[in-house]
């Protein structure tokens, strides 16, 4: 998993920060912090299974990228 910046198909955009295993069944996760504020404060940390992360989505029939990498580093 590539660490860096990553566009939302929502439009929000969200930092990777790194990769862990969950505690029970070790199913690999990505680590990613919020890069805006909303509900929750800006850089709260949020865990997703790594195949959901990298999953598409479909929206209005067109199948597209759950999040896509945009740069390694903030802009």
């Amino acid at each position: 998993m590539k660490t860096g910046i990553y566009d939302h198909y929502k439009g929000k955009r969200y930092q990777v920060v790194g990769q862990a295993l969950h505690s029970e069944t070790v199913e690999p996760m990505v680590i990613y912090k919020a890069l805006y504020q909303g509900d929750f404060p800006e850089g709260t940390l949020w865990v997703r299974p790594m195949a959901m992360f990298k999953e598409n989505v479909v929206i209005n029939g067109k199948s597209v990228p759950r999040f896509r990498f945009i740069s390694e580093k903030g802009e």
